[in-house]
């Protein structure tokens, strides 16, 4: 059932391939894990570096540890949070689970509206970092105006002050990071129009802040090719 573990990180290759079973349903939720004793024996490791990585799948919402008692895998559907989007985009061969990536793209789309939203009502002066970074974006290749697209949406974010979408757009920034030559091809229409970025960021500037909702959610809902929104 498990495969002996021969990578240097010990405890991280135990929670690596505990968490991918999670993941794909091979250990199922409410399915009882072997003790720690028969997991090191199994994996071939020691103790602590399995009771160091079940410490980690409980902290990410994965199993439930009882002292004394059974460690029983969790719902991740009901439990996990976004953190764990960047293991499900994956499947087991390393390809793009596009269910997966199509939610992504949909909550960012709700999320950039929003934060423009907050951001013309509680920040309006961010607006003029906006606006440099737009006059960056006119000067850069399609690399740098990745950076600058994402530096751009960070601001807002920023200028929103609120912490579940900063934390939110943490995870969406690591998984972009994960797959940034397949995100060019995606966002390309969105990194091309810069006009579309000058206006929100002046919109935001004015306090319009239902300009800028419709402004974002226009520009982030027009750049992914059907495989990827539907």
């Amino acid at each position: 059932m498990f495969t002996p573990i021969t990578k240097k990180s010990v405890s991280d290759s135990v929670f690596e391939q505990l968490r991918q079973r999670i993941l794909a349903g091979e250990l199922a939720a409410g399915e009882t894990l072997p003790s720690e004793r028969h997991l090191a024996e199994t994996l071939g490791v020691n103790r602590g570096a399995v009771r160091e990585a079940l410490k980690r799948l409980e902290q990410a919402k994965l199993i439930t540890i009882h002292q004394g008692e059974s460690t029983r895998v969790l719902d991740f559907w009901e439990t996990a949070g976004t953190e764990l989007i960047s293991s499900l985009i994956f499947d087991a061969d390393g390809q793009i689970d596009f269910e997966v990536a199509r939610s992504v793209m949909e909550m960012r789309s709700a999320m950039a509206a929003d934060i423009a939203r907050l951001c013309a009502i509680r920040s309006p002066e961010i607006a003029e970092n906006l606006l440099r970074i737009c006059e960056e974006m006119k000067l850069g290749d399609l690399s740098a105006r990745q950076d600058l697209n994402m530096e751009f949406w960070a601001t807002v974010i920023r200028g929103s002050q609120n912490v579940a979408y900063q934390l939110a757009f943490n995870s969406i920034r690591e998984l972009y990071d994960q797959m940034r030559e397949l995100m060019a091809v995606v966002l390309m229409e969105e990194l091309n129009n810069l006009s579309s970025h000058r206006t929100i960021a002046e919109a935001i500037g004015a306090g319009e802040s239902e300009k800028a909702r419709k402004l974002a959610l226009e520009l982030v809902s027009t750049r992914a090719p059907s495989s990827l929104v539907g």
